[in-house]
Parts: C-alpha cells; sequence; structure tokens
C-alpha cells in the first residue's frame, strides 16, 4: 500500500489553500520539513503550517533539518518513516537537492509514503524530486533527486511567461511529460493511473511540445517504486 502524494504548485499553509482539510481528513500529526527555506526565514514558514493547518485540527511537528548534515542524522530518519503526513515547504530548489540528495532522510520519505503516508511537496521542491529537475531562473534542466523519473514538474506555473515555459517543452526530452502545477492548486496520485487535480488552479500537461488531458500521464511516478 502507498499514501496520497500531493504535488502542490506553490502557496502552502495559506488560506487560498483550500484542499488541505480533505487531504488531512482522519490525520493527527503533520510532520513540517522547512529545509528548503533554510535561508529565507524559514520560521515565518512554520508559523504559517502551525496556523493553516493547525486549523484543521492537526498536530504540527517540525523536522529542523537544513543541513546535509542534519539530514543524516538517524533522528530524523527515524521521524520522517513514522509520521503519517509529511508536508515538504517551497523555497530553495538547489539548496533542497543538496540537503536531502543520497541521504537516508530520502530513503525514509519513501518508506513513509510506502506504508502509507500522505506525502505533500510544495512549490520548488515538487521539482527537485524529478530526474529532470526544472531548472526555475531559465527552465532548461539540470538533475534532481530522481525520485519522480516518468515526468517533470514545474511550480508557480501562473507566473511562467509563455516564451519561458515554451522554452521547457521544447528542451523536454520528447516522450517525457511537461506538468505544470498553478498557485493554490495540487496534482494528487492515488495510485497507479490515478490523478486529481485540486484547487483553485489548473495543472497543464505537455507531451512532445503539445498539449494533453490529464489522462495522458503516466500511472505511476516511479517506475521502479510502483507496479
Amino acid at each position: 500500500m502507498s499514501g496520497t502524494v500531493a504535488l502542490v504548485g506553490g502557496g502552502e499553509w495559506t488560506d487560498e489553500v483550500t484542499f488541505d482539510a480533505e487531504l488531512l481528513s482522519g490525520v493527527d500529526d503533520v510532520l513540517v520539513i522547512p529545509a528548503a527555506m533554510a535561508y529565507e526565514r524559514p520560521e515565518l514558514a512554520i508559523d504559517r503550517a502551525r496556523k493553516h493547518l493547525g486549523a484543521l485540527a492537526a498536530r504540527i511537528n517540525v523536522l529542523d533539518v537544513y543541513r546535509r548534515a542534519e539530514a543524516l542524522e538517524p533522528e530524523a530518519s527515524a521521524a520522517v518513516a513514522a509520521a503519517s503526513a509529511v508536508y515538504i515547504s517551497s523555497g530553495s530548489p538547489m539548496h533542497l537537492r543538496s540537503v536531502l540528495k543520497d541521504t537516508p532522510l530520502l530513503d525514509s520519505l519513501v518508506v513513509a509514503w510506502e506504508r502509507g503516508a500522505l506525502i505533500g511537496i510544495s512549490g520548488e521542491a515538487t521539482a527537485v524530486m524529478c530526474t529532470h529537475m526544472v531548472d526555475s531562473r531559465g527552465g532548461a534542466f539540470t538533475v534532481g533527486l530522481e525520485l519522480v523519473d516518468t515526468m517533470t514538474f514545474v511550480p508557480r506555473h501562473n507566473r511562467w511567461s509563455p516564451d519561458k515555459w515554451h522554452r521547457t517543452v521544447a528542451l523536454a526530452p520528447r516522450d517525457l511529460p511537461v506538468v505544470g502545477i498553478d498557485e493554490h492548486t495540487a496534482l494528487l496520485h492515488t495510485g497507479p493511473g490515478e490523478w486529481e487535480v485540486v484547487g483553485a488552479g489548473s495543472v497543464h500537461v505537455y507531451v512532445a511540445g503539445r498539449r494533453v488531458d490529464l489522462d495522458a500521464l503516466p500511472p505511476v511516478l516511479n517506475s521502479t517504486l510502483e507496479h
């Protein structure tokens, strides 16, 4: 059994995000990971999480991992592996990649998901999870954490210029879906072939330069983990 993955386009833990109540129904504890906000006043993101998620009767625990050395500590991995819900904040994609790449903490995130935990990933963190990671600074590709190998995500799609979006779509490997997710919007993966869009905006899927429907997405996020 694997849990739901909520890929949020950004704007997490704000009033504009209306789907968290349903996602967290029945969840008592949420483990918040603000690692990507290490140099962007993470305390502000934590305060937003406590206010927004706490209003949903969820108890908030914060994993204070901001450096790679902290992601290597056994206590951090154990906390993630045991969580019933994990929510990773937006922030600096390059910093998040450097913190999590090839760490036990990243492995524990997979363990939690396979055990049935809800995994929420927001903003720039969605791009980092991909093998083909889109660099939001120019729209080209680099290497991410390789948890999602069947598609690539562009968070905050509503803020991208048409020219930059066109460049990303043109540079993508021909059969790789490029998935743009608007802010305050989530693409939910609830099982093989099960996709749902929730929230205020839209999800935009392009393959081989053409816009396609949601049902054209591959059935799984990771071709090795999901069968």
